[in-house]
């Protein structure tokens, strides 16, 4: 006696086929690439610039490496209560230790202010700072100002950068929480993108948060990832809105509340990262 509506079958939440490729088995491999990756010109240092919204995890990714490289969970990067506003207001380049050595990673993790997108003046004074990070004019400790870019007259601007203070690829951080992105978020990065394809510097996304936005992923992370319908949306909705191909959008779980480091998380964030360097090292080579 059920309406038709009634029985009508349910919206399936799982795929029958994975989504995205993703062999759980290369931890060891991806860890080890990294471990031995060096850019061709000898003392280059390899940056990676990350950008995105408030809250998206852009610290957090951060510390998330920092830990899958130490073997425990470990904070570089300050962040801030998840619900509240971006913490991060200067400009900072995060230098990695390799586990139980003196000696640092060759590649540099930016972290800078979230995208400002309150005013068409904050969204233009935004693109501008970070196409002058991208080249390199952007010297650490750098307070970022929503009112105007930064001068050549200041002291943090870098008149002559070289290789080394180029960014060499570009990852915008996003929150897979968040069901839709505002129009004046998507115009943002699109604008940033192009500044990013103007200066040949490839781009990127990761995407955080898959356990808050699919309970299942967050019970089984292994199982479950590569066949939900959920993240899989996402991902293919923010590839549209912006313009990344599906297969540089890179999910991903933060350490935020663990206390001890897991398998299937190190997966995630090694595979992520191992693909950010392979990217943007193929773009060093064109140089």
């Amino acid at each position: 006696m059920g309406s038709s509506a009634s029985k009508r079958p349910a919206q399936r939440s799982y795929l029958t086929k994975p989504w995205m490729e993703m062999n759980w088995g290369d931890k060891e491999s991806n860890l080890r690439f990294i471990t031995s990756y060096k850019p061709q010109a000898e003392d280059q240092q390899f940056r990676i610039l990350l950008h995105g919204p408030a809250g998206a995890g852009k610290s957090s990714f951060i510390n998330s490496v920092n830990s899958v490289l130490q073997g425990r969970v470990s904070t570089v990067a300050p962040v801030n209560n998840p619900d509240q506003d971006g913490f991060t207001k200067k400009y900072t380049g995060y230098r990695i230790q390799v586990k139980d050595e003196d000696n640092f990673y060759p590649f540099v993790i930016n972290d800078m202010m979230s995208l400002r997108t309150n005013s068409r003046r904050t969204r233009k004074v935004n693109v501008k700072d970070v196409k002058k990070a991208m080249k390199g004019h952007i010297r650490d400790g750098y307070t970022f100002n929503p009112e105007c870019s930064l001068s050549k007259s200041d002291e943090h601007y870098n008149d002559s950068p070289g290789a080394s203070d180029k960014v060499h690829v570009l990852v915008c951080v996003m929150d897979a929480s968040s069901e839709r992105l505002r129009t004046e978020v998507v115009e943002n990065i699109q604008d940033i993108r192009e500044e990013a394809t103007d200066l040949g510097i490839p781009q990127v996304a990761i995407l955080t948060k898959i356990d808050v936005a699919c309970p299942k992923t967050k019970n089984d992370i292994k199982k479950n990832l590569c066949r939900s319908k959920l993240i899989h949306d996402r991902v293919q909705e923010f590839s549209r809105q912006v313009g990344i191909p599906k297969n540089n959008i890179f999910p991903v779980k933060n350490y935020e509340l663990e206390k001890n480091v897991n398998a299937d998380v190190d997966a995630l964030i090694l595979h992520a990262l191992k693909r950010i360097i392979e990217i943007g090292n193929d773009s060093l080579k064109k140089d």
